[in-house]
């Protein structure tokens, strides 16, 4: 079916930042077809949707997160990263079963379609779950079984073959939606000699890397205890980066790390709001984006954030940055938009199909109720959606053609009965 939104207010996301006022957006099949001002003639096309003071614009990518977890949010809540994880979340995960993780995908998946979320990044277990979730709700993302190596050998190499299994069955499934990679959970949960196993897997099977990096002091200081040498040259040395690679946190980083990054065009996940939540500290996106280091946004788990609402990380993103550096250009609007769109699609390997509208690409996009009174006077767009706009002002989630939410009504999948199933997990959890 041809469908084209018409008199709307295009932000495509092209390599120009082009806004088209009373501009169009078609296409037919999932893909785009047509992208700018409102034609004249629409009998060519089967559904014309009236985009009267909305904003549409690429589908937003959430490059880094566990959405499993969304079972535990506001549980643990101010505390240190390495008590929470060791002393809170593990504990608690490990009586994790299939369906938990399904419920709280389920419940992650409702909250990113709702605030503009088409893509996601998952690092997580049981991800067959996570996938069939996917797969029926009609979202696209990049999947991972993450391996943490502390364990015995015996674990370990079972967490590997299940992730090598979980690639083989799931990449490139759901008619190109679901695609994977292999993900060593950090350097200090997996021994030099694992992760070198998983980018062996990851080489037979042609699949990025995924993984945490520098996501604390703690975590520095630890690797160079153990190993000599900070995470960035210590992955280096193990052959992680001879894999594309998508690492999440790089929040301490050198000067001299950052070049390293470059030099093998390592892809950042920059999760600002869990960073700053757990007092972990402020990655230097700055710095990172003029060495031309691909950097994007992530929400890590709702755990951690507490929320998956990417306009917060945009916002934080272009705002923290400014004051931290006392440079007020330091990401300008119109970079921080591309950070949840056009450059998360390069961080998972999409960059041809994502990220912005442009004829051929997919078609992912969101619309936004601009007729709302922080939307206006309306002379800026790119500027309002990232300082004055909220994933609640979306009303239409689309991803591939299809429309996930419509009108603010969802439209592949029950979120009474997911809200339902989360809460009846979480209590099943002996806490």
């Amino acid at each position: 079916m041809k469908t084209i939104i018409t008199h709307a207010t295009v932000i495509t996301v092209n390599q120009h930042d082009e806004v088209i006022n009373d501009g169009a957006v078609a296409f037919e099949n999932g893909k785009l077809t047509y992208v700018g001002p409102t034609p004249a003639d629409l009998s060519g096309y089967d559904e014309v949707i009236d985009g009267t003071g909305k904003y549409v614009l690429p589908g937003l990518i959430n490059t880094h997160g566990h959405v499993g977890m969304s079972l535990l949010r506001g549980y643990a809540d101010d505390l240190p990263l390495q008590q929470w994880l060791e002393e809170k979340m593990w504990p608690l995960e490990a009586q994790f079963t299939g369906e938990h993780v399904k419920w709280g995908t389920y419940l992650s998946i409702i909250e990113m379609i709702r605030t503009g979320t088409t893509t996601f990044v998952d690092m997580y277990d049981h991800m067959d779950e996570v996938a069939k979730a996917v797969e029926e709700t009609g979202m696209r993302a990049r999947l991972c079984r993450g391996m943490i190596g502390l364990c015995s050998e015996e674990e370990r190499q079972a967490k590997l073959r299940e992730a090598v299994a979980f690639a083989k069955n799931w990449h490139n499934q759901a008619d190109g939606r679901i695609t994977a990679m292999m993900s060593p959970h950090a350097p200090y949960t997996c021994s030099p000699a694992f992760i070198s196993q998983i980018v062996e897997k990851a080489a037979e099977l042609d699949l990025p890397i995924h993984i945490h990096m520098s996501e604390t002091r703690f975590e520095v200081e630890q690797n160079v205890k153990e190993y000599g040498v900070r995470p960035v040259a210590h992955l280096e040395n193990i052959g992680v980066f001879t894999r594309p690679t998508l690492v999440a946190h790089a929040v301490h980083l050198t000067d001299e790390e950052i070049d390293i990054l470059a030099k093998y065009k390592v892809k950042v996940s920059h999760n600002i709001v869990s960073n700053l939540k757990l007092a972990s500290g402020v990655a230097p996106v700055p710095k990172m984006l003029a060495k031309g280091v691909s950097v994007s946004l992530g929400t890590d788990s709702s755990a951690s954030n507490n929320n998956l609402n990417l306009f917060e990380e945009m916002k934080l993103a272009a705002i923290l940055h400014k004051g931290v550096l006392h440079d007020p250009v330091a990401v300008p609007a119109e970079v921080a938009l591309r950070l949840a769109t056009r450059y998360g699609a390069d961080c998972v390997f999409q960059a041809d199909a994502l990220g912005s509208l442009e004829v051929g690409k997919q078609a992912d996009l969101i619309m936004l109720d601009a007729r709302q009174a922080h939307y206006h006077p309306a002379h800026h767009p790119i500027s309002h959606v990232v300082y004055a706009g909220n994933g609640r002002d979306v009303t239409d989630t689309v991803v591939a053609g299809r429309f996930l939410m419509r009108n603010r009504e969802l439209l592949t999948v029950d979120e009474e009965r997911v809200i339902y199933e989360a809460n009846r997990m979480f209590a099943a959890l002996k806490r």
